[in-house]
């Protein structure tokens, strides 16, 4: 069945200040480095209201639409801005990662990769922040649940900064078992070990400042990998964020390309077991552009190799 890209020019048009380390150029990278590999290429769809719906409050949605300026760029906080077709970018990452979701669970593809932005994982159910607008993986697990029926769908976020906004989005729903691991302490200050989500359904591994991949890999073997197993998941998401890597300016994890993927070949071998290998990673963070280039290439192809 293979792998497919998913993705979407309108995702190049959210703009941010010069210097923001959310750019344009993240997305060019990406696509750059995925350029001549083995994919079933799929134009990321605009999402509906009721998609977003799942996780955000219709207030929240108006709101961001009413703060949509006409030109320029606004802020919505001191890191999150928006511009003139920001929601339209929003929209088509919302619609790309329900679209994999779909195309997945349809035997499309065993295994998909969202090139899309803005990133989602900081997005909390009425608080845009972190660069991030809506609750991006959060909304396909929701949609492989509630339209698609599954039992058990996981999270698997590897950000070097806490997807605190979908742990948030889903920490009452049982149907959902979030892994994260990331820099602690590092902003936004949440992601402790003993933040166990409402139904036990939420596991951090919090890494210490300077670790690296040995610490990453053991982390992963002693706690994430025997939940994932034990929670027998239909379907595995992935939070791609490639800014734990060593060259990233905004941590100080000292990952590289070849702890990404070892982690995604990981992933993919337990999705074997429960979920017939279907897994949809969703881009996050990741601010050297080389770095972020580089791991996303690595990442995509042991997606690609798990799908064949």
């Amino acid at each position: 069945m293979g792998c497919a890209l998913i993705t979407h020019a309108d995702c190049l048009d959210h703009l941010t200040p010069d210097g923001h380390p959310e750019q344009v150029a993240r997305l060019d990278h990406v696509l750059h480095a995925l350029q001549g590999l083995d994919l079933l290429r799929i134009a990321a769809p605009r999402c509906e209201d009721r998609d977003i719906l799942r996780v955000h409050p219709q207030a929240y949605l108006d709101r961001l639409t009413g703060a949509l300026p006409g030109e320029g760029l606004i802020p919505l906080d001191e890191d999150t801005w928006l511009s003139p077709r920001s929601l339209e970018a929003a929209r088509r990452a919302v619609g790309g990662a329900v679209r994999a979701v779909d195309a997945v669970l349809a035997g499309e593809a065993r295994t998909a990769f969202c090139a899309t932005r803005p990133p989602g994982h900081h997005a909390e159910a009425e608080t845009p922040m972190g660069f991030c607008l809506f609750g991006n993986a959060a909304i396909a697990a929701k949609h492989a649940l509630d339209r698609h029926g599954l039992d058990r769908v996981a999270i698997v976020d590897f950000d070097v900064h806490h997807g605190n906004g979908t742990q948030a989005l889903l920490w009452d729903e049982p149907r959902a078992l979030v892994i994260t691991s990331q820099q602690y302490p590092l902003w936004p200050g949440t992601g402790a070990a003993s933040e166990t989500g409402g139904h036990d359904n939420v596991l951090n591994l919090p890494l210490p400042p300077g670790s690296g991949g040995a610490e990453m890999r053991a982390a992963y073997e002693a706690h994430a990998f025997p939940r994932l197993e034990g929670f027998q998941p239909e379907l595995i998401i992935i939070s791609a964020g490639f800014d734990a890597h060593a060259d990233d300016p905004l941590a100080e994890l000292n990952w590289r390309e070849e702890d990404f993927g070892w982690l995604t070949h990981e992933l993919c071998r337990i999705a074997q077991g429960s979920a017939q290998g279907r897994v949809v990673s969703v881009l996050e963070g990741g601010y050297d552009l080389r770095a972020l280039a580089d791991s996303a290439r690595v990442h995509v192809e042991e997606l690609i190799k798990a799908g064949r």
